[in-house]
């Protein structure tokens, strides 16, 4: 994509996951103001900007000065085992409260646009399969991240039709690439050891995104015209089931995958026993969707393959060893 002119760019959640790929691969295009909640090293010519805490009170005018567009990352993000009192409550102050505040006030201070990183669980958890989700399906969150994230959308198109900000919603999958943690590294890391797993009869199909390719996306939606005030899904274009992932990812690794073929029921009902209910519903459904808008409205096409972004996964899993 090329540029005429650099646009002023706020990246909120800069040093995280997506973050700091995004402002590593648009800072050639872009000033960006890269905001982080403490002092942690950013590309040279992305100026650090220190807050706190994002929730309702955040004073943002300092760091919007000057500002054309927001990419808005930073959020409370959805955990298997959330141990606080009202979760719901948690997750309003960040991922509502905070984005609708600095949507406010970047409204008043003259930004243009508003690009919001959201969830596939604003969609739902699950799809019947070959019936992915559409952008414009009516959303049904299930758990309190989705529905935070699913009230920060209505509340930003409800600015953006008082203000005339334009706004754009992004609804990613589960998110892959040089960086990853938490199960998608563990995934790895039982491929690595060699260690038997009970997941070699599953047939489902679940749609995921490297992290190339939705910093891609994103870049696209900062100034496409036709991106104004819709929302769009993000995916490699290339859905697997559980099974296919784990061979994928054991090739990238260049080990043999050992997935033992036991019949979903089964690992289902001795999930229910151990109290994995919500692990073996991830494992087992199916979560695929449709990008066919994102493509025709903005000429999009995912950057890397599947098989490739998780070469490149592989090769930092070896190097952070």
């Amino acid at each position: 994509m090329t540029f005429t002119s650099k646009k002023q760019l706020l990246i909120t959640g800069a040093n995280g996951f997506v973050g700091r790929a995004l402002c590593t691969q648009a800072v050639s295009n872009f000033f960006i103001k890269g905001v982080v909640r403490s002092q942690q090293s950013l590309p040279s010519d992305v100026k650090t900007v220190l807050i706190d805490t994002i929730d309702g009170n955040t004073d943002w005018r300092d760091a919007l000065q000057g500002i054309n567009v927001i990419v808005h990352l930073a959020a409370r993000v959805h955990i298997m085992h959330d141990h606080a009192n009202d979760p719901l409550q948690e997750f309003r102050k960040v991922n509502v409260d905070g984005t609708v505040n600095l949507a406010k006030q970047a409204a008043l201070a003259g930004v243009k646009r508003f690009v919001f990183i959201s969830s596939i669980k604003v969609n739902g958890e699950s799809t019947p399969l070959g019936q992915p989700f559409q952008a414009d399906d009516l959303p049904l969150p299930v758990d309190a991240y989705g529905l935070s994230k699913y009230e920060a959308e209505n509340a930003l198109k409800q600015l953006a039709s008082e203000t005339g900000m334009e706004v754009v919603i992004i609804r990613p999958p589960l998110v892959y690439g040089v960086g990853v943690k938490a199960n998608f590294y563990s995934m790895m890391r039982w491929l690595d050891k060699g260690i038997p797993l009970p997941l070699g009869a599953i047939h489902n199909q679940r749609s995921l995104v490297a992290l190339d390719n939705l910093v891609d996306l994103i870049i696209t939606c900062i100034d496409h015209p036709a991106a104004a005030n819709q929302i769009f899904l993000v995916s490699d274009g290339e859905d697997l089931s559980t099974s296919e992932l784990l061979r994928h990812t054991a090739i990238a690794l260049d080990k043999s995958a050992k997935l033992l073929p036991i019949p979903v029921w089964l690992l289902q009902m001795a999930a229910s026993l151990l109290g994995k209910r919500a692990v073996a519903q991830r494992l087992c459904s199916s979560l695929q969707l449709d990008i066919t808008k994102t493509r025709q409205l903005l000429n999009w096409t995912p950057l890397v393959s599947v098989d490739d972004a998780l070469h490149k996964t592989a090769q930092y899993y070896r190097s952070s060893l």
